[in-house]
């Protein structure tokens, strides 16, 4: 009894679920909690804790469901369900679930390991008072505790939940003489009288933005701001006495106004007499849904499933906004090498985890992973004589991946929070972290990793330079121009054009159907890259640019880029069909390194940047004698993440600004950079060449920590020297996650140079070399593959929508909506977003 403590305030309380499973209170043996350590652990795993640790004294809780009474008030049958009217689960108006028939009866007792003796709460009276009022205190303080598992559980999502606006609150409303009339609007700029949005600053009425179907407005609020910078827009048609819908543009959100009844009288209208004459933006996207069929077609809506059960067929529950974690890791644990790295060792695993096991990453996916593949909580339910499901006792049916989700997502920005996310993106951080966990152990990634080779070619010398990178995801454009179903869009869009204009119901979506054939010509073919630097020249050249396979993973994993910006820069989902074969020949595209008669572009560094306290003039390109000088041996320029750089370049950007995101940002992503880069649009230098700050001596003053041993063990753990891992974590900021790509993209510098470690024993320049270290571990075959997955979003936008996954197993399809788990009849493999191929080896 000594060890008995009372929870401090904050102090994790695990009352819902087991460490190392995903028993809880209503499993078979209840959950045991640690009255010292506050941890859950299941009947299996308890004596583990006990024999680690020495605690004794254990909380065990045991609910047992028992079927609700019917008081005749619900009425005979099941009533009919509701249409949706807002995008929300659980709640009023939202998608209905399914209520729970049963109610919970809770046991509460203590035990005593080792000796399993049982104290009742009845017979805490026995005990010496100041012993049973510790234990009595321990006891409630637990039962009331906010859980550590609860917190992360969404009961019911909500769409609509909004968030008050930083800019509500003090925002700027110069004197005006702008009176917006209780109806006629129409906009300023193009005479459109649909989707209108008043400006919250100065009243300027504008169109929306246009719809990745073309329908919509013309962009002109948003043109406005970008203008302006006035943050605030209303949409004329949804003001009533109970709201009306607010964007922010710089918040990129719909938002709450707690003001607004004042912004809007500012401009003479009366709150408290508009009536709602236009659809909301969410009965839009609602309305956007059922007519592109995308979630039904996608889904299999329109045809009888039969569920699955059994070891593989265990389904995930939904957090709120969670569908995109329990896709990818659907089809993660369907691939061998996972599947023995973390449930082939997951004893071993649970033996090392450390103290609380439910902050390490490895128990935590091992416990995933053996919860999928198990069976445990995947039991078809009993049928009665009549043929009929008994619903008595019914088990549990799928597991929530709470621990799980709350570890990944720890210091996330993104996948910390409950909203919508890229199963793209989460992939690729999940990968991360298998990456930083693994260190010198066997690495599951190795099914993924691959390494491209990228060729330029300056044009303007005729000169070539190989790069190499380690990738894990083949990204594929989408050719809309190359669509099979010109005219028929064409109808449709002349259609959409007419059912406007006359206020009429706008007609189904007309999908685009695009050869993938287009799509991998569109990858393969050469890209021109403007602004290169030639060292041929010492000066920028036009270079042509070609991507290859250095090596083939074992599993190959294909995004579509669904997802990209239009000409205003406005996010879209490109809403087209695309004939994703199930076997997939890539050999034709395996790189070749240097061939005879090429010649390399030489290995000279660029010239330093200009900076404001060197001389006019000091740095000349044509003073050969000024380059080579003492005082400018340190380069000035910045230390740039390069292939970065090129990530952003290619959406479109000029490079110098690319340049300037990456250095403001600190080479720390993909996304701070296009944040920055978005974010200074309207500024007149915002294409002009990067400017560095003030210098000392001529040399930068160096601003970046010393490399964490940690991220260097990472880094060489994948196959690098020490020394390149230090300097690659250096040029990036110290980020894991882009020191290797900077490794390849300077692979050609002496001391940087790698070769590759593959299967066939293959190096970059054919040769092996004793005294050159060796490059990334990767596998390498035939580039032949046969489709086995793949994931696809339903939704206008990766921050809203649901992903699903289908997954081939024993020659049948299989799909994962959620905790559903279902026998496919109808895959759409031609809506998928990211796709995975294993080798054919046939």
């Amino acid at each position: 009894m000594a060890g008995i403590r009372v929870p401090r305030p904050g102090e994790r309380v695990h009352r819902e679920e087991c460490g190392f499973s995903f028993s809880g209170p209503e499993s078979e043996g209840g959950l045991y909690i640690c009255m010292n350590t506050f941890l859950g652990f299941g009947k299996q795993f308890v004596e583990r804790h006990h024999l680690k640790t020495g605690q004794r004294a254990f909380l065990h809780l045991k609910r047992t469901r028992k079927a609700k009474l019917d008081d005749g008030s619900s009425g005979a049958g099941d009533p009919p369900k509701k249409k949706p009217t807002r995008l929300a689960i659980g709640v009023e108006g939202g998608f209905e679930v399914d209520s729970d028939p049963f109610e919970l009866e809770e046991e509460v007792k203590i035990i005593i390991l080792p000796e399993n003796a049982v104290i009742s709460r009845e017979s805490l009276a026995l005990m010496a008072p100041a012993i049973r009022e510790r234990v009595t205190a321990s006891i409630e303080a637990l039962l009331s505790a906010d859980s550590a598992s609860r917190r992360q559980d969404v009961e019911a999502w909500d769409g609509e939940v909004r968030q008050v606006s930083r800019h509500a609150v003090g925002l700027r409303q110069p004197p005006t003489d702008v009176r917006i009339p209780p109806c006629g609007w129409r906009c300023s700029q193009c005479d459109l009288r649909e989707n209108l949005w008043v400006n919250l600053t100065d009243g300027a009425i504008l169109c929306g933005r246009r719809y990745f179907d073309g329908s919509g407005g013309n962009n002109h609020a948003l043109e406005h701001h970008k203008r302006t910078g006035y943050p605030l827009a209303v949409k004329l048609g949804t003001i009533t006495p109970d709201g009306a819908d607010v964007y922010s543009y710089e918040e990129d959100e719909m938002v709450l106004d707690p003001g607004l009844a004042e912004h809007l009288s500012h401009f003479g209208i009366d709150m408290m007499n508009m009536q709602k004459t236009d659809k909301t933006m969410t009965e839009l996207e609602l309305d956007m849904n059922q007519r592109v069929g995308e979630w039904g077609a996608i889904q299999e809506s329109a045809v009888q499933l039969k569920p699955l059960y059994g070891p593989g067929n265990t389904g995930m529950h939904n957090l709120g906004n969670s569908c995109y974690l329990n896709a990818v890791m659907q089809v993660v644990f369907s691939i061998h090498d996972f599947q023995n790295k973390y449930v082939g060792h997951m004893h071993k695993i649970f033996q090392d985890s450390p103290a609380d096991p439910t902050q390490d990453f490895n128990t935590q996916v091992a416990k995933l992973g053996y919860g999928l593949l198990s069976g445990e909580y995947s039991r078809a339910p009993p049928e009665s004589e009549e043929g009929e499901a008994e619903n008595d006792k019914p088990e549990p049916e799928g597991i929530c991946p709470r621990m799980f989700k709350a570890l990944v997502g720890k210091g996330h920005s993104e996948f910390s929070t409950n909203r919508q996310q890229d199963a793209h993106e989460f992939f690729l951080h999940f990968i991360n972290m298998v990456e930083r966990n693994c260190r010198s152990s066997e690495n599951p990634n190795l099914a993924f990793r691959y390494v491209a080779e990228e060729r330029f070619h300056c044009l303007a010398s005729g000169r070539v330079k190989y790069t190499q990178r380690v990738d894990y995801m083949m990204q594929l454009p989408v050719p809309l121009e190359a669509a099979l179903n010109k005219e028929e869009l064409a109808e449709a869009d002349r259609q959409r054009r007419v059912a406007e204009a006359e206020g009429t119901e706008l007609p189904e979506v007309v999908r685009a159907k695009v050869p993938f054939q287009a799509c991998l010509d569109s990858f393969s073919e050469p890209e021109q890259v403007e602004d290169f630097w030639s060292t041929a020249l010492q000066a920028k050249s036009v270079a042509v640019k070609n991507t290859r396979f250095t090596s083939f993973p074992d599993c190959l994993v294909i995004q579509i880029k669904k997802f990209t910006f239009g000409l205003d820069w406005v996010p879209k989902k490109l809403d087209v069909s695309i004939d994703m074969p199930e076997i997939l020949d890539l050999s034709g595209l395996r790189g070749r390194g240097l061939q005879p008669g090429e010649v390399e572009l030489p290995d000279i560094a660029p010239p330093p940047l200009l900076t404001p306290d060197e001389p006019k003039g000091s740095l000349s390109i044509e003073d050969d004698d000024t380059l080579s000088s003492n005082l400018y041996s340190s380069p000035t320029s910045p230390v740039l993440d390069e292939s970065l750089v090129e990530q952003v370049a290619e959406m479109g950007f000029p490079r110098e600004a690319c340049r300037k995101a990456v250095y403001h940002t600190n080479s720390s992503g993909l996304e701070p950079a296009i944040n920055w880069v978005m974010a200074h649009l309207d500024q007149p230098d915002f294409s002009s060449p990067l400017v560095l700050p003030s210098t000392v001596g001529g040399h930068k003053t160096p601003d970046t920590e010393p490399p964490p041993e940690e991220s260097v063990v990472t880094v060489t753990s994948m196959g690098f020297t020490r020394e390149q891992a230090l300097r690659a974590l250096h040029a990036t900021n110290n980020s894991v996650e882009r020191a290797v790509d900077w490794i390849f993209s300077h692979i050609d510098e002496p001391d940087t140079e790698v070769s590759m470690d593959v299967s066939e024993g293959r190096s970059a320049s054919g040769t092996m070399s004793e005294t050159t270290p060796a490059g990334p571990r990767v596998r390498d075959g035939v580039g032949k593959y046969q489709l086995f997955a793949f994931i696809s979003h339903m939704g206008t936008s990766t921050m809203c929508g649901h992903y699903v996954c289908h997954i081939k197993k024993e020659g049948r399809w299989v799909i994962y909506n959620d905790q559903k788990v279902s026998a496919s009849e109808r895959p759409r493999r031609d809506l998928g977003y990211i796709y995975f191929y294993q080798r054919d080896t046939g």
